[in-house]
């Protein structure tokens, strides 16, 4: 479905996307200490079906949610399902700033499948911001100072998996809503992840109870943000303001768990802002040729 394009709705989107991303990490580092990533992924998709319920009803009811591109939604959500599981599951091994550091080397692959697929531009602009973006990054992260941990590994294959989600969901943002998209998100995520889940259950304390139904929240409204933000701006526009997560996350993990936050992390965190300032300027029009 069309939508005005403005970077401004874009970047709003993005702030609520950056918000709910941003809890839902420290939720995810909370539960998985005691519960599958299964059984989490399962439980975010049934609360986010019941929390969305009364909005498809004032939406007109189901009919809001019909599509007829089901087999892009399947295949859009089955990648998402296990880029979403590996994420989780870095958890476990990695800190939450470097999950979401290593992360970033997505828009690397959301640049070049969106110019490929769905011919989206590349400016002088968009490749600066996507380069100082990733240098940041790397500056956060430094791989070279340390031996590869598994979690990193599994955090860069779900890096993959989310940036060919996030070409599939800006390519169904043409013709469906960000309703429809988030139901379909849910429906499919949470049929994949049934039988792994039963088999796999073990009955929540209250206090855990607590952090699901925030992951639930976030997983939800966070996917609504994003879907929103896409139908406004470009693939290449939407995720480079999506590094600002990086530091964001880092500065968490400082305060929530006594992971680094040095000047190498500042610097990352400089660099990411200026990408993403870089970004925001208007991208000049194509020259017409001379009949």
């Amino acid at each position: 479905m069309s939508a005005t394009q403005s970077k401004t709705m874009a970047a709003l989107w993005m702030a609520g996307w950056l918000s709910l991303m941003l809890v839902m990490a420290v939720a995810g580092r909370e539960t998985t200490r005691e519960l599958s990533v299964f059984q989490i992924m399962e439980v975010r998709s049934v609360i986010g079906f019941a929390l969305l319920l009364p909005i498809i009803s004032r939406a007109g009811g189901f009919k809001a949610v019909a599509t007829m591109r089901l087999p892009q939604h399947l295949a859009r959500n089955g990648v998402h399902y296990f880029a979403q599981l590996g994420w989780f599951y870095a958890l476990t091994l990695i800190g939450i700033g470097q999950v979401v550091a290593i992360e970033f080397t997505m828009p690397i692959w959301t640049a070049v499948l969106a110019a490929t697929f769905l011919s989206e531009r590349m400016t002088l602009w968009k490749i600066a911001a996507v380069v100082l973006g990733i240098v940041g990054v790397v500056m956060i992260v430094r791989p070279a100072t340390s031996e590869i941990n598994p979690g990193q590994l599994i955090a860069l294959g779900a890096a993959i998996g989310f940036s060919i989600s996030m070409i599939l969901a800006k390519s169904l943002t043409r013709t469906e809503s960000a309703l429809s998209i988030l139901f379909w998100m849910i429906v499919v995520q949470a049929v994949v992840g049934l039988l792994p889940t039963l088999a796999v259950w073990i009955w929540p304390s209250p206090r855990l109870w607590g952090w699901l139904f925030v992951i639930g929240v976030c997983g939800t409204f966070s996917h609504y943000c994003l879907a929103s933000a896409l139908r406004h701006a470009d693939a290449t526009i939407v995720v480079p303001m999506d590094f600002l997560r990086v530091p964001l996350t880092a500065t968490a993990g400082w305060l929530l768990y006594s992971e680094r936050l040095d000047g190498w992390t500042v610097l990352g965190a400089a660099l990411i802002l200026c990408g993403n300032l870089l970004n925001l300027k208007p991208v000049p029009p194509v020259p017409t040729r001379a009949q």
